[in-house]
């Protein structure tokens, strides 16, 4: 080979190796690797419909300033490309009006497009406080009370209707106990409104006053127009504010004074599912049987397997796909950590980051159906680990998935890997071992296990950049995950089962600790971190099997065992760990030393050279019973 072949042949090898490194960077469920939806600066709530004439409809508030700042109004964009690209801006509200907030759209069967919003008509530039930090009792941000209102589009969001209509909100409880006693009422709405029956539905959460945390209580009503559809003067609309009585959608007997942000879901049955956020560490659900005029008795929201799920306060959306079943945005984790927290008002406000999701899928109960809910994947996330990604919409689209999420400056668009779907749908019915990435794989009978085993090789998670001018370094997003079977006389401190690293200390260890949990530790030799499964969940003299996911996207460490993934439970507020972003590799030594002291057995060791799913970690303890 001559000597310009060779060079031509190192450089596109060179550049085959950066498109290589370049290619392991992407993760879709980075959002930065969304299509971002233009706005003004400040970004709230985009949320999309299909118009008849095919394009993808978006309004969002927005505005120059920060979330509640004066300006700050309704704008609505067009996309024919699922979001790539924007046109039409709009003004359905002026920036330099009164404060314009928080859209919800409804299209008409005739295709005609509503947008449902909060007006400060009246210009009210302050409004009692009822409670500290106010220090001279009145709130300044007035951008959660008014007059609730809509415009309407007939040619699919180009233009909207000069004339806004207001909707009358009969007066609860919760209003008559406000500062001004229901002469002001306080509300916002983020809740996706539905048809229902030929009826226009739109959610409302109704706020008792402002002070630590801003909204004091809240509760959900929906407002049900029957005729909103049929006529051609929206003026002559009717309305009325359900559910039956003064009170709306609250927290179960004993909870908390808030419960806002309502979504609901029309089931196939015609029942109205509601889940919504509180400040006790879990979501709340409820059913109504008759159109949304009364509701079971709210409880705490559980997944299939009867365990409480795991909620902040934030917004958690259940939303019916076109195939019958459900999925839910949430974040995981809470409990009586915030329950019980003495600022559990603000701090529970944090940790919206990553977003997890869970299906659903309906099965037959005692008054009706119910929804059965999976145990959840992670979604989305960001980098940073304070970010706050919320207010999510959802959108089919020719069979593909895509997911709309805001953090409050930049609002983006997402598609959603259907395979991730079609795994946690799936999950009830999976009983099947995942063979994909495995690079070891033994198992051990009658208690008799090798003193090592070869140890396979292992992706790195963060390495020199040799694209970038300073040879800086990039994150490679990789991952591993370890199963582990194994029984244990006595679940002791310092047993060892499997330890994966060299002299120097590089690499990875799974061992029992002193609270009686099993602990990954990896290191590369200058960094460790380390996470643990749950507490009081490892008993002796019972066979486990577990499963180690080390995701180098969000950089979580997650443990399930037994078929049940760690949340945390009544012990932590977080079942699930991150590991430090610079950790640059675990391989360490050529051999695995496996249970070198352990008082029990080892029955199987199976390394995979990715992370896998967690509906893959279930399946995989689920084909075990089925041996």
């Amino acid at each position: 080979m001559r000597w310009q072949e060779f060079r031509l042949l190192a450089v596109f090898l060179f550049l085959l190796i950066i498109q290589y490194g370049s290619a392991q960077k992407k993760d879709w469920r980075n959002i930065q690797n969304g299509s971002i939806i233009p706005d003004e600066s400040y970004s709230d709530q985009p949320y999309i419909i299909k118009t008849n004439d095919g394009a993808w409809l978006c309004v969002m508030t927005t505005g120059s300033g920060h979330e509640g700042a004066q300006g700050q109004h309704i704008i609505s964009l067009r996309s024919f490309d699922r979001g790539k690209t924007w046109i039409d801006k709009r003004d359905v509200e002026p920036g330099d009006g009164v404060e314009a907030s928080y859209a919800v759209l409804l299209k008409a069967p005739s295709g005609r497009v509503f947008a449902f919003y909060n007006h400060n008509t009246d210009n009210t530039r302050s409004i009692i406080g009822n409670d500290p930090p106010y220090k001279d009792g009145l709130v300044r941000r007035v951008d959660s009370q008014g007059y609730f209102v809509f415009k309407y589009s007939d040619d699919h969001g180009k233009t909207w209707s000069k004339v806004r209509y207001t909707i009358p909100v009969r007066q609860f409880e919760i209003d008559n106990k406000n500062a001004y006693q229901g002469a002001i009422r306080f509300f916002w709405n983020v809740g996706k409104a539905f048809d229902y029956k030929g009826n226009a539905y739109v959610p409302l959460t109704k706020v008792g006053g402002f002070g630590e945390g801003f909204f004091t209580s809240n509760e959900g009503v929906l407002l049900k127009s029957s005729n909103l559809f049929q006529v051609q003067n929206p003026a002559r609309a009717n309305w009325e504010t359900l559910p039956d009585g003064e009170i709306g959608l609250r927290t179960p007997p004993g909870g908390g004074p808030i419960a806002g942000e309502q979504s609901f879901s029309v089931m196939s049955d015609g029942s109205l599912y509601c889940v919504y956020r509180t400040i006790d560490g879990f979501p709340v659900y409820t059913y109504s049987r008759d159109g949304g005029r009364t509701w079971d008795i709210p409880q705490y929201l559980r997944y299939a397997n009867g365990r409480l799920v795991k909620h902040p306060r934030a917004a958690n959306f259940a939303w019916k796909c076109e195939n019958g079943n459900y999925l839910y945005w949430f974040h995981n984790h809470g409990g009586r950590f915030i329950k019980e927290h003495p600022n559990r008002r603000t701090m529970a406000y944090n940790d919206r980051n990553p977003v997890w999701i869970s299906g659903g899928v309906e099965k037959d109960g005692p008054h009706g159906k119910i929804i059965e809910w999976t145990q959840p994947e992670v979604l989305l996330y960001d980098d940073d680990p304070v970010i706050r990604m919320s207010y999510p919409d959802l959108i089919e689209d020719q069979g593909n998935y895509y997911i709309t999420e805001t953090q409050k400056d930049i609002a983006r668009v997402h598609q959603i890997d259907e395979a991730l779907l079609t795994k946690i749908w799936g999950q009830f019915d999976n009983r099947q071992r995942t063979l994909e990435g495995i690079v070891l794989d033994r198992t051990f009978h009658g208690g008799n296990f090798p003193q090592t085993l070869n140890a396979p090789s292992l992706p790195d998670f963060y390495q020199r950049d040799n694209s970038r001018a300073d040879h800086g370094g990039t994150n490679l997003r990789n991952g591993f995950s370890v199963d582990i079977r194994f029984r244990l006389d006595k679940i002791a401190e310092d047993q060892i089962l499997l330890d994966a690293r060299n002299a120097s200390g590089k690499g990875w260890v799974l061992s029992i600790t002193g609270e009686k949990t099993l602990q990954m530790s990896l290191s590369d030799g200058r960094t460790q971190s380390v996470w643990d499964c749950d507490k009081n969940i490892l008993e002796p003299n019972e066979t486990h099997y577990v499963s180690i996911i080390v995701d180098g996207g969000p950089k979580i460490i997650a443990f399930v065992v037994d078929g049940i993934l760690n949340d945390g439970g009544d012990t932590r507020q977080f079942g699930w760990g991150r590991f430090n972003p610079y950790l640059q590799s675990v391989s360490g030594t050529k051999e695995i030393k496996i249970g070198s002291n352990i008082l029990g057995s080892i029955q199987l060791v199976t390394i995979y050279n990715r992370a896998l799913k967690i509906s893959e970690a279930i399946g995989n303890y689920k084909s075990i019973l089925m041996e």
